[in-house]
């Protein structure tokens, strides 16, 4: 099976993952690239919970592969119901090393956040296993509800777009991502600046804070200039804020569809999503995260120096290759279930 132009979004039986499988299916008709659903589970030796409100004995692995065959089922109605064929596959073992070993393979990797325990937790929980800090793809976030409670309204057509922006290659290349994603959705990219807070200076008003901002708004001008080349019809706005770069693009988050951020960088950026999660921006945001991990960009530059040397670009294995994964054909979920899911992740969304 051939992943280069793929999508996977990982599903747990919570309402948080099949909202991101809704979101990575509407993208993924959008963008013209096949969708493939994942269910990860294990079953350690001690404990009996497999997904977030599913059971079973220890050790019974049919159960549990009956579970997430059942799981795939309604998320694979959620793809359906959009008209988008979206294959099932099955992960055993640790979600966070596989997804890892999976992010080589794929263009996107779609994840839900503020599901109670199960996937998002494992993925999401810990800087130290966070998929977006490790992926070697770029990774979706999709927020189930706010800080809260509230659920999120995801809208069919992504109208405005936010990036985070500074000088580091992690921030150019999230820079030049958000371009192409705003383009391909005729949406307007609102490019966002943080100036740090500077002591005696910040919110003073002077003559030396406004020199301090316009530095900053010359240095984005200057990063901007090459995109609006490529992209000659994007529609660009640009802010340079003071303070926080995680409150700037969390504020960012309300007003905007989606947020594009780098996982690494200097200047405004440094730790925004390696820091303490509890912080982050990926806890916070009230819109889907789309993160630029380091990985990525680090494997990009060495493919194409490889390329360049006519070696191997990029190191990438087969689904067969990969320990614990295995692709399974489930039927539909009945339309009295997808319409009771659809309820329960977005009432408030309009076809």
């Amino acid at each position: 099976m051939s992943n280069d132009k793929a999508v996977l979004v990982g599903v747990d039986g919570s309402d948080a993952s099949y909202k991101a499988a809704w979101w990575a299916a509407n993208f993924a008709k959008h963008a013209g690239l096949t969708l493939q659903i994942v269910c990860a589970y294990s079953l350690p030796s001690y404990a009996a919970v497999s997904f977030d409100a599913t059971y079973t004995t220890m050790g019974d692995d049919v159960a549990a592969h009956n579970d997430a065959q059942e799981i795939l089922s309604k998320a694979k109605a959620i793809a359906d119901d959009q008209g988008v064929s979206a294959a099932t596959l099955i992960v055993t073992g640790d979600p966070s090393s596989v997804f890892v070993e999976l992010s080589r393979n794929y263009k996107l990797i779609v994840i839900g956040n503020r599901g109670k325990g199960g996937l998002a937790e494992r993925l999401l929980g810990t800087t130290s296993s966070s998929l977006p800090a490790y992926a070697y793809c770029p990774i979706v976030v999709v927020p189930y509800t706010d800080d809260d409670g509230n659920l999120m309204h995801l809208n069919n057509q992504i109208k405005r777009v936010a990036v985070g922006s500074d000088e580091s290659k992690w921030g150019l290349k999230a820079l030049q991502i958000a371009a192409g994603f705003a383009d391909s959705w005729n949406a307007e990219l609102n490019v966002m600046s943080a100036v740090p807070n500077i002591s005696g200076l910040t919110g003073t008003g002077s003559v030396e804070e406004r020199s301090v901002m316009d530095s900053y708004l010359d240095d984005l001008n200057t990063r901007i200039a090459p995109l609006l080349k490529t992209y000659p019809g994007l529609r660009v706005t640009k802010s340079v804020v003071p303070g926080s770069a995680v409150e700037a693009l969390t504020q960012a988050s309300k007003t905007h569809d989606v947020v594009v951020v780098g996982s690494r960088g200097r200047g405004g950026f440094t730790g925004l999503l390696l820091g303490s999660t509890s912080q982050g921006l990926l806890q916070h945001a009230v819109s889907p995260v789309y993160v630029v991990p380091r990985k990525y960009v680090e494997a990009e530059e060495s493919g194409l120096k490889a390329a360049a040397e006519g070696g191997l670009v990029v190191e990438t294995k087969d689904i067969d290759q990969i320990t614990g994964v295995e692709q399974v054909s489930v039927d539909t979920a009945e339309p009295e279930q997808l319409a009771d899911i659809e309820s329960k992740i977005d009432p408030e969304r309009q076809k």
